[in-house]
């Protein structure tokens, strides 16, 4: 697969494309970024692998009923998971401290999904990674908000970022908790 598009306006999803060697034009001659306004609220009953696949799907099947069809396209969404709950954005500073507190000292998940899809079908897959965090005290996790980063992250951190500092262990993906698998992305292209 020569080029694809990508169904999300994430700079570190089209760095992590780019390391694949999927070359990023801005006009589309190899490969064309988009944003795909998607409703992100879980279903009654869906669990986090079953709500971060279902809208890696979405991305990626809205663009191709929007008309890019000429290339597949691929849709990604993470989560990060507490105590079997997928944990958004901060919706503001108190939510962010509430989030950081709950994942101080402790293992939670982060789950990615991948979804390739065309006019005639989808593929997808999700790649599950445990990360611990150190201990983290109040001036630390004041001093991150105000770095600006933890806004438009899933659980309140990059691990690319400044909170990587925070990271004790890590099992699983890195590049998955960056927002795109690469080992599962690359072989997900080269399947479909």
């Amino acid at each position: 697969m020569s080029a694809i598009y990508l169904a999300s306006q994430s700079p570190r999803r089209r760095e992590l494309l780019q390391q694949l060697g999927i070359e990023f034009e801005q006009l589309g001659i190899e490969f064309e970024q988009f944003a795909v306004d998607a409703d992100e609220t879980p279903l009654a009953q869906e669990t986090p692998r079953q709500l971060v696949e279902r809208l890696a799907r979405l991305k990626a099947e809205s663009a191709v009923a929007m008309g890019y069809t000429d290339r597949p396209v691929l849709g990604s969404d993470t989560v990060v998971v507490f105590d079997h709950q997928a944990l958004g954005k901060p919706k503001d500073y108190d939510d962010f401290v509430a989030t950081m507190n709950k994942l101080s000292g402790r293992t939670h998940q982060v789950m990615t999904a991948v979804a390739l899809a065309n006019e005639t079908k989808t593929s997808s897959l999700v790649v599950t990674t445990d990360v611990q965090f150190k201990t983290l005290t109040a001036s630390e996790i004041e001093a991150y908000w105000l770095t600006g980063e933890p806004l438009d992250k899933a659980g309140g951190y990059g691990i690319q970022g400044r909170a990587g500092a925070f990271v004790t262990h890590l099992s699983g993906s890195y590049f998955a908790v960056m927002g795109l698998p690469l080992y599962e992305t690359q072989k997900l292209i080269a399947e479909f």
